[in-house]
Protein backbone atom coordinates (compact mmCIF):
# COMPACT_ATOMS: atom_id res chain seq x y z
CA UNK A 1 0.00 0.00 0.00
CA UNK A 2 1.49 3.28 -0.92
CA UNK A 3 1.78 6.23 1.43
CA UNK A 4 -1.08 7.75 -0.69
CA UNK A 5 -3.23 5.42 0.29
CA UNK A 6 -2.77 5.19 3.59
CA UNK A 7 -3.39 8.91 4.18
CA UNK A 8 -6.86 8.29 1.87
CA UNK A 9 -7.80 5.60 4.16
CA UNK A 10 -7.21 7.47 7.22
CA UNK A 11 -9.69 10.02 5.93
CA UNK A 12 -12.17 7.53 4.48
CA UNK A 13 -11.99 7.86 1.12
CA UNK A 14 -12.41 4.77 -0.64
CA UNK A 15 -13.34 3.57 3.15
CA UNK A 16 -15.28 -0.17 3.47
CA UNK A 17 -18.89 -0.08 3.29
CA UNK A 18 -21.36 -2.14 5.52
CA UNK A 19 -25.06 -3.66 5.16
CA UNK A 20 -27.13 -5.22 7.55
CA UNK A 21 -29.60 -7.77 6.30
CA UNK A 22 -32.22 -8.70 8.87
CA UNK A 23 -34.00 -12.15 8.74
CA UNK A 24 -37.16 -10.53 9.51
CA UNK A 25 -37.98 -6.93 10.45
CA UNK A 26 -41.58 -7.28 12.04
CA UNK A 27 -40.10 -8.05 16.11
CA UNK A 28 -41.55 -8.39 19.57
CA UNK A 29 -40.12 -7.14 22.39
CA UNK A 30 -37.63 -9.46 23.54
CA UNK A 31 -37.44 -11.23 20.98
CA UNK A 32 -34.33 -12.22 19.50
CA UNK A 33 -33.46 -10.86 16.36
CA UNK A 34 -31.08 -12.55 13.56
CA UNK A 35 -28.84 -11.33 10.63
CA UNK A 36 -25.83 -10.83 9.01
CA UNK A 37 -23.74 -7.91 8.60
CA UNK A 38 -21.84 -7.37 5.36
CA UNK A 39 -19.15 -5.50 5.05
CA UNK A 40 -17.27 -4.71 1.51
CA UNK A 41 -13.56 -3.09 1.23
CA UNK A 42 -12.76 -0.09 -0.62
CA UNK A 43 -10.12 0.60 -2.91
CA UNK A 44 -7.64 0.13 -0.07
CA UNK A 45 -6.67 -1.93 3.07
CA UNK A 46 -8.35 -1.09 6.47
CA UNK A 47 -7.98 -1.95 10.07
CA UNK A 48 -11.94 -2.32 11.84
CA UNK A 49 -11.83 -1.64 15.51
CA UNK A 50 -15.34 -2.50 16.47
CA UNK A 51 -18.62 -3.72 14.80
CA UNK A 52 -21.60 -2.40 16.45
CA UNK A 53 -25.19 -2.69 16.44
CA UNK A 54 -27.65 -0.35 18.22
CA UNK A 55 -31.04 0.53 18.69
CA UNK A 56 -32.71 3.79 18.15
CA UNK A 57 -35.83 5.65 18.60
CA UNK A 58 -37.21 9.29 19.13
CA UNK A 59 -38.83 11.02 22.02
CA UNK A 60 -40.43 14.35 22.99
CA UNK A 61 -38.43 16.26 25.39
CA UNK A 62 -38.74 19.33 26.79
CA UNK A 63 -36.51 22.09 28.27
CA UNK A 64 -37.08 26.15 29.52
CA UNK A 65 -40.78 25.11 28.32
CA UNK A 66 -40.05 24.19 24.68
CA UNK A 67 -40.69 20.67 23.14
CA UNK A 68 -38.36 19.08 20.92
CA UNK A 69 -37.40 15.73 19.30
CA UNK A 70 -34.56 13.80 20.69
CA UNK A 71 -32.85 10.88 19.58
CA UNK A 72 -32.74 7.64 22.52
CA UNK A 73 -30.05 4.78 22.07
CA UNK A 74 -32.13 1.44 23.17
CA UNK A 75 -29.21 -0.88 23.44
CA UNK A 76 -25.83 -1.43 21.96
CA UNK A 77 -24.16 -4.44 20.64
CA UNK A 78 -20.64 -5.15 20.06
CA UNK A 79 -20.47 -8.01 17.35
CA UNK A 80 -16.66 -8.63 16.94
CA UNK A 81 -12.93 -7.71 18.08
CA UNK A 82 -10.98 -5.55 15.34
CA UNK A 83 -9.86 -7.01 12.19
CA UNK A 84 -8.51 -5.87 8.62
CA UNK A 85 -10.64 -5.46 5.69
CA UNK A 86 -8.53 -6.23 2.23
CA UNK A 87 -9.12 -3.68 -0.86
CA UNK A 88 -12.63 -5.08 -2.54
CA UNK A 89 -12.56 -8.09 0.07
CA UNK A 90 -16.09 -8.96 1.24
CA UNK A 91 -16.81 -10.43 4.82
CA UNK A 92 -20.06 -11.52 6.35
CA UNK A 93 -20.85 -11.45 9.85
CA UNK A 94 -24.07 -13.60 11.18
CA UNK A 95 -25.08 -11.96 14.72
CA UNK A 96 -28.07 -12.41 17.20
CA UNK A 97 -29.34 -10.67 20.17
CA UNK A 98 -32.48 -10.05 22.29
CA UNK A 99 -34.08 -7.00 21.86
CA UNK A 100 -35.41 -5.55 25.29
CA UNK A 101 -38.65 -5.97 27.03
CA UNK A 102 -38.74 -2.32 26.91
CA UNK A 103 -38.77 -1.51 23.34
CA UNK A 104 -41.53 0.92 22.00
CA UNK A 105 -43.95 -0.49 19.80
CA UNK A 106 -43.90 0.83 16.31
CA UNK A 107 -47.45 2.77 16.71
CA UNK A 108 -48.67 6.13 16.12
CA UNK A 109 -45.93 8.32 15.34
CA UNK A 110 -43.33 6.21 17.14
CA UNK A 111 -39.95 4.96 14.75
CA UNK A 112 -37.32 2.46 15.84
CA UNK A 113 -34.72 1.43 13.44
CA UNK A 114 -31.27 -0.66 14.28
CA UNK A 115 -28.16 1.55 13.24
CA UNK A 116 -24.95 -0.81 12.45
CA UNK A 117 -21.46 0.84 12.25
CA UNK A 118 -18.37 0.21 11.77
CA UNK A 119 -15.71 1.92 13.97
CA UNK A 120 -12.39 2.92 11.81
CA UNK A 121 -9.80 5.09 13.48
CA UNK A 122 -8.81 8.36 12.10
CA UNK A 123 -12.00 7.70 9.21
CA UNK A 124 -15.10 8.62 8.96
CA UNK A 125 -17.24 5.54 10.22
CA UNK A 126 -19.67 4.09 7.36
CA UNK A 127 -22.71 3.49 9.02
CA UNK A 128 -26.28 1.67 7.90
CA UNK A 129 -30.16 1.86 9.07
CA UNK A 130 -32.46 -0.37 8.94
CA UNK A 131 -36.60 0.13 10.56
CA UNK A 132 -37.64 -1.91 12.23
CA UNK A 133 -41.45 -2.66 12.93
CA UNK A 134 -41.96 -3.33 16.63
CA UNK A 135 -45.84 -5.06 17.27
CA UNK A 136 -47.28 -5.86 20.77
CA UNK A 137 -46.65 -9.66 22.30
CA UNK A 138 -49.63 -11.62 23.89
CA UNK A 139 -50.16 -9.81 27.01
CA UNK A 140 -49.60 -6.15 24.78
CA UNK A 141 -52.27 -7.02 22.39
CA UNK A 142 -54.50 -8.40 25.15
CA UNK A 143 -53.82 -4.84 27.29
CA UNK A 144 -55.13 -3.15 24.19
CA UNK A 145 -58.03 -5.46 22.53
CA UNK A 146 -59.68 -4.93 26.23
CA UNK A 147 -59.43 -1.23 26.19
CA UNK A 148 -60.53 -1.46 22.35
CA UNK A 149 -63.86 -3.71 23.53
CA UNK A 150 -65.11 -1.06 26.54
CA UNK A 151 -65.34 1.43 23.62
CA UNK A 152 -61.92 3.50 23.32
CA UNK A 153 -59.61 4.09 20.11
CA UNK A 154 -56.25 4.84 19.99
CA UNK A 155 -55.64 8.24 19.44
CA UNK A 156 -51.87 9.02 19.80
CA UNK A 157 -48.96 6.50 20.97
CA UNK A 158 -45.71 8.58 21.49
CA UNK A 159 -42.58 8.49 23.60
CA UNK A 160 -41.56 11.33 25.93
CA UNK A 161 -39.34 12.36 28.22
CA UNK A 162 -40.29 10.52 31.76
CA UNK A 163 -40.26 11.44 35.19
CA UNK A 164 -37.70 10.22 37.13
CA UNK A 165 -40.59 8.48 39.55
CA UNK A 166 -41.54 6.74 36.09
CA UNK A 167 -38.09 5.90 34.56
CA UNK A 168 -36.50 2.25 34.33
CA UNK A 169 -33.43 2.10 32.20
CA UNK A 170 -34.69 4.41 29.27
CA UNK A 171 -35.34 8.16 29.76
CA UNK A 172 -38.44 8.43 28.00
CA UNK A 173 -41.79 6.10 28.42
CA UNK A 174 -44.37 5.11 25.60
CA UNK A 175 -47.56 6.81 26.33
CA UNK A 176 -50.69 5.46 24.71
CA UNK A 177 -53.39 7.88 24.67
CA UNK A 178 -57.26 6.30 23.78
CA UNK A 179 -60.51 8.53 23.93
CA UNK A 180 -63.87 6.41 24.62
CA UNK A 181 -66.14 7.00 21.22
CA UNK A 182 -68.66 4.25 22.66
CA UNK A 183 -69.61 1.99 25.50
CA UNK A 184 -69.97 2.67 29.39
CA UNK A 185 -67.00 5.60 29.36
CA UNK A 186 -68.27 7.42 26.54
CA UNK A 187 -69.56 11.20 28.19
CA UNK A 188 -67.80 10.48 31.37
CA UNK A 189 -63.87 10.46 30.24
CA UNK A 190 -62.06 12.58 28.58
CA UNK A 191 -59.34 10.17 27.69
CA UNK A 192 -57.30 7.08 29.38
CA UNK A 193 -53.82 7.12 28.72
CA UNK A 194 -51.77 4.40 29.25
CA UNK A 195 -47.69 3.25 30.24
CA UNK A 196 -46.39 -0.13 29.78
CA UNK A 197 -43.62 -1.47 31.77
CA UNK A 198 -43.08 -5.14 31.17
CA UNK A 199 -41.44 -6.89 33.70
CA UNK A 200 -41.23 -9.86 31.16
CA UNK A 201 -43.36 -11.52 28.26
CA UNK A 202 -46.05 -12.68 30.31
CA UNK A 203 -46.53 -10.04 32.84
CA UNK A 204 -47.26 -5.85 32.77
CA UNK A 205 -47.21 -3.22 35.13
CA UNK A 206 -50.01 -1.01 33.96
CA UNK A 207 -49.96 3.08 34.99
CA UNK A 208 -53.27 4.23 33.48
CA UNK A 209 -54.63 8.08 33.99
CA UNK A 210 -58.10 8.42 33.94
CA UNK A 211 -59.41 11.69 32.89
CA UNK A 212 -62.57 12.43 33.74
CA UNK A 213 -65.19 14.68 31.86
CA UNK A 214 -65.71 18.10 33.24
CA UNK A 215 -68.87 18.64 34.70
CA UNK A 216 -70.41 21.94 35.69
CA UNK A 217 -68.38 24.98 37.11
CA UNK A 218 -67.03 22.83 39.92
CA UNK A 219 -65.99 20.17 37.02
CA UNK A 220 -64.11 22.94 34.82
CA UNK A 221 -62.17 24.18 38.06
CA UNK A 222 -60.58 20.58 39.13
CA UNK A 223 -59.95 20.36 34.89
CA UNK A 224 -58.06 23.82 35.06
CA UNK A 225 -55.79 22.78 38.14
CA UNK A 226 -55.31 19.74 37.09
CA UNK A 227 -57.37 17.68 39.90
CA UNK A 228 -59.90 15.32 37.10
CA UNK A 229 -56.85 12.91 36.65
CA UNK A 230 -56.65 10.05 38.69
CA UNK A 231 -53.89 7.47 38.75
CA UNK A 232 -54.49 3.77 38.67
CA UNK A 233 -51.69 1.22 38.77
CA UNK A 234 -52.42 -2.89 38.11
CA UNK A 235 -50.15 -5.73 36.85
CA UNK A 236 -51.52 -7.79 34.29
CA UNK A 237 -50.19 -11.73 33.94
CA UNK A 238 -50.76 -13.75 30.65
CA UNK A 239 -53.59 -15.31 33.23
CA UNK A 240 -55.42 -12.57 33.30
CA UNK A 241 -56.01 -12.01 29.50
CA UNK A 242 -59.71 -14.16 29.79
CA UNK A 243 -61.51 -11.94 32.21
CA UNK A 244 -58.68 -8.37 31.30
CA UNK A 245 -61.88 -6.47 30.00
CA UNK A 246 -63.85 -6.64 33.18
CA UNK A 247 -60.49 -5.99 35.39
CA UNK A 248 -59.88 -2.70 33.75
CA UNK A 249 -63.54 -1.81 33.19
CA UNK A 250 -63.72 -2.28 37.30
CA UNK A 251 -60.56 -0.28 38.07
CA UNK A 252 -61.95 2.90 35.87
CA UNK A 253 -65.19 2.75 36.93
CA UNK A 254 -64.12 3.30 40.40
CA UNK A 255 -62.65 6.94 39.11
CA UNK A 256 -65.75 8.30 37.03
Amino acid sequence: MSLFNKVFASVGIGAAKVDTRLEKDRVMPGEEIRGVVQIRGGSTEQKIDDIYLSLHTTYIKESDDKKYTATAQIDRFRLTQSFVIKENETKEIPFSFRLPMEMPLSMGRTKVWVTTGLDIKNAVDPTDKDYLTVIPNQVMDGIFSAVSDLGFRLREAECEEAPRHLRRHLPFVQEFEFVPVSGPFRGKLDELELNLYPNNENEIEVLMQVDRKAKGLGGFLSEAMGMDESYVRMTVHASDLPSLKQKIQGAVERYC
